[in-house]
């Protein structure tokens, strides 16, 4: 990648106009009432600003650079109606219709995702291409080649809702697909976390109204739509990066700077100043410039443009990308905006360490964190450490050492004490950024069931990567590439599709049956959804747990030994209680609990205790 330099554009034309207005247009009745509009256009700031309907400015902005003036307006107890801005220079003056539209009723208020949901995180160039017509476009570089496996492949929003039916036939009741928004960089487009343009849909994905339809048609679902949102960086190719509006909007050293990627050193004591400040402050890759949250422009930005897409596109809830990369005081403002004008939204932070008391730092009201005084205000953070422990092998391990086999997963549960709310935490496997569960254990059909029993049983919320569900694999060895494989049947032409009973193979069914029966099962089990937890230390690498509430118990056995094994239930008395007799969920078997249980090797047991 060559080096890039940026230069504020500075012109000494006497007549302006607009070029860009963000927000579009605001909402009235929002808790953020006092709207801070950017206008960009040639020596805009030339200008004096003045605005219709008696609605006061509260403040203009203006930077070294000429073209950006920030308009701060306060639309407290204004109705919906149409605002008229004037820019006057002199005896020459322009006008701007601005909208404050009508919120959707209860748009404060709506429902997140939470523990009862079954998230399926979808690749969104790699899932379906409903809409061939938008596979290229001629004001965006990358043109779709499905050869090159690190390319545009033209997975698009029509195919994601043309095939809800079949996500919702999982039981998946939440749908995250990766990053919609433009992202015009030449190459390695299609994953989009390298923005161009945060008010726009990239248009091969489809457009902002087709974004809206997505909610539309997952609400009409009872489902729900959670937008993957990136706070730390756009790419390069972004639209104000030949044009900043300051030097700092975002961090320069000057030019580019890598991040060290050492994100402890955002609480370590021990921590050098400099090693802190590269790991914020420097860019993910070179690729995307890093943003300087700090800056109370950049950092107004990013709240309003995130509460405009939720109150725009009707979003149920935010994933957060390298969440723990940003200005921690910052982000926290971010985060703590959006909860404050929607108390029940959900966000979940991507969090990428394998340390426990390093990742509840960052959960809203740690304990940890307070020793800092620091709180993040982050509802939920994923679990990595119990993703570390079943992608590095936990299920080839048949045998139990002191710490092999299901200890490892035992063990992760041992310091669910660190998080200030165990239940909002995200629970998986795997994801877009790491091997693919059936590429480590090589199809394994037994070590899936595993895999997903566990994440479906556990407390938190589960998140699967779509194709898993059918036996998908991928090898990150072999580059992102692989692990985002096209979804079979959602191209024109594919042989095989999997979307339909019909389509997919034999093996193909097995995956899919066992995933829809587990998880449609899990849908309506409060006591799973928010239930209490105990475990019991494995033997014979056999993992035990129960999930209970006052009306309900649920007892899982996972056994990850190379045989079959049979073990008394008296050791579990205090679960079993007056419980008489379990049956399990796929085979519909009935265990007495006053005998042994005997579970066959590398196999579950969900039983329903009677």
């Amino acid at each position: 990648m060559k080096k890039i330099y940026f230069f504020l554009l500075i012109s000494v034309s006497a007549f302006a106009q607009i070029d860009r207005v963000e927000p579009p247009f605001w909402w009235s009745d929002m808790t953020h009432n006092e709207v801070q509009i950017m206008f960009y256009g040639k020596n805009i700031a030339q200008n004096e600003v003045t605005v219709s309907n008696g609605i006061v400015i509260k403040g203009i902005q203006k930077t070294e650079n000429p073209n950006y003036v920030f308009v701060t307006i306060d639309t407290k107890n204004s109705p919906a109606q149409d605002l008229v801005f004037t820019f006057k220079n002199g005896k020459k003056s322009f006008t701007h219709k601005y909208t404050l539209k009508s919120r959707k009723e209860n748009s404060r208020f709506r429902k997140s995702f939470d523990s009862s949901d079954l998230i399926y995180l979808i690749m969104s160039d790699r899932f379906a291409n409903g809409n061939p017509n938008n596979d290229n476009n001629d004001k965006l570089f990358e043109k779709a080649n499905r050869s090159n496996k690190d390319g545009r492949h033209g997975g698009d929003i029509e195919g994601i809702i043309k095939n809800l039916d079949y996500i919702q036939s999982l039981g998946a009741t939440a749908v995250w697909p990766t990053p919609l928004s433009e992202d015009n960089d030449e190459r390695g487009s299609y994953h989009t976390y390298g923005q161009s343009d945060v008010y726009k849909i990239d248009a091969r994905f489809g457009t902002n109204e087709d974004y809206v339809r997505l909610s539309a048609e997952l609400h009409q679902r009872g489902m729900k739509n959670i937008m993957d949102y990136v706070t730390n960086h756009w790419g390069y190719k972004h639209w104000m990066m030949n044009d900043l509006p300051t030097y700092d909007w975002i961090h320069q050293f000057p030019g580019y700077a890598q991040t060290n990627y050492r994100m402890a050193t955002q609480f370590d004591s021990n921590a050098s100043a400099i090693d802190a400040k590269n790991c914020m402050d420097g860019w993910f890759v070179k690729s995307m410039p890093d943003l300087n949250q700090s800056n109370p422009l950049v950092l107004n930005y990013l709240i309003q443009n995130a509460i405009w897409w939720i109150e725009y596109a009707d979003l149920d809830g935010f994933r957060v990308d390298t969440y723990s990369y940003n200005d921690k005081t910052a982000i926290a403002k971010w985060t703590k905006s959006i909860t404050d004008e929607y108390p029940n939204f959900n966000i979940v932070g991507e969090v990428w360490m394998y340390d426990q008391a390093q990742m509840a730092y960052w959960q809203k009201d740690s304990k940890i964190g307070a020793i800092q005084s620091f709180n993040s205000n982050l509802p939920s953070v994923m679990d990595f450490t119990l993703q570390e422990a079943i992608a590095n092998g936990v299920f080839n391990e048949d045998k139990q050492e002191w710490r092999n086999g299901m200890v490892k997963v035992y063990e992760n549960f041992n310091n669910d004490f660190l998080y200030p709310n165990i239940n909002n935490l995200l629970v998986f496997f795997e994801n877009h950024d790491t091997n693919r569960l059936n590429e480590i254990y090589k199809n394994d059909f037994k070590k899936y069931q595993m895999a997903m029993t566990l994440i479906a049983t556990v407390r938190g919320i589960p998140q699967i990567y779509y194709g898993s569900e059918i036996g998908m694999a991928g090898d990150k060895g072999k580059g992102d590439g692989d692990i985002r494989r096209d979804f079979p049947g959602g191209w024109n032409g594919d042989t095989n599709n999997a979307f339909t009973k019909a389509g997919r193979t034999e093996e193909q069914n097995k995956f899919y049956d066992f995933t829809a029966k587990l998880f449609n099962w899990r849908k309506n089990k409060t006591v799973i959804h928010n239930g209490k937890t105990t475990h019991y230390i494995p033997e014979n690498n056999v993992y035990v747990y129960f999930r209970y509430n006052e009306n309900e118990s649920v007892m899982v056995v996972v056994n990850n030994n190379a045989e079959k094994q049979t073990f008394k239930t008296n050791r579990f008395a205090e679960n079993i209680k007056n419980y008489l007799s379990g049956k399990d969920i796929f085979t519909e078997k009935t265990f007495d609990l006053n005998n042994d249980i005997t579970i066959e090797s590398k196999s579950v047991l969900i039983l329903e205790l009677k």
